[in-house]
């Protein structure tokens, strides 16, 4: 991780508040994502973030939002398939669609093409549902990563997001958020996610932007708040 966070350290409540708590491995079961609710629910995170085959969940308290990731990981789907996706999980009781971009797109610098994608999307699945837009910024420089997320703020969407996690290239960074928080901060939302394993780092992806974090292991990262 490079690059630091400024400001006030959050609380513990707080950074849970903006967790979603995630489980994407292609192996978990059923009993695994209702054991991720009942801990998301128990550590007072925000939302979950599962699989599309998931859906829907079971005994989801009211305090949680249900998320799910459209076009994952590989964001190569037809912009139709990734709109039907997402417009099946929202049927399927899902509040937050995370959708991978096509990241060619954005290696190149085509806003258009995002745009485009961005709003078949959009209009899969309107307001009040919350889109977030995956963008692998370990992969883009400075100026790819700013035109890919004023793409998803002309496209309709509500988050720009660092990473699926899962891309050999990495997950989130301090700097990455930074600029993703400067470029949309206060019109969208700013998600971290990928390596954020710890408690130092949730904090500083926070106090350079970010409003929320995907982690794949809550209990563990809020275990390391001040006492």
């Amino acid at each position: 991780m490079t690059g630091a966070g400024t400001g006030p350290v959050p609380s513990r409540a707080q950074v849970a508040a903006v967790m979603d708590a995630t489980l994407l491995k292609p192996e978990a079961s059923h009993a695994d994502v209702d054991a991720l609710v009942a801990d998301a629910a128990r550590l007072g995170c925000g939302a979950v973030c599962v699989s599309p085959s998931m859906l829907p969940l079971r005994d989801v308290p009211a305090s949680l939002l249900v998320a799910t990731v459209v076009g994952f990981p590989s964001g190569k789907h037809h912009p139709l398939i990734k709109a039907s996706e997402a417009r099946l999980a929202v049927s399927n009781g899902a509040h937050e669609i995370d959708m991978v971009i096509d990241i060619a797109n954005a290696l190149a610098g085509d806003a258009n093409a995002l745009i485009s994608e961005i709003v078949t999307v959009r209009e899969a699945v309107p307001a009040p549902v919350t889109l977030k837009i995956i963008l692998e910024s370990a992969l883009l420089d400075d100026e790819q990563l700013r035109t890919a997320c004023r793409a998803a703020a002309t496209a309709g969407a509500d988050f720009v997001k660092t990473s699926t996690g899962l891309h050999p290239a990495g997950g989130a960074s301090v700097d990455a958020v930074r600029i993703m928080a400067e470029e949309v901060g206060g019109r969208l939302g700013v998600k971290a996610s990928g390596g954020i394993r710890g408690w130092d780092t949730a904090v500083a992806m926070i106090q350079a932007g970010a409003t929320r974090l995907g982690v794949s292991s809550a209990e563990a990262v809020l275990a390391g708040a001040p006492a």
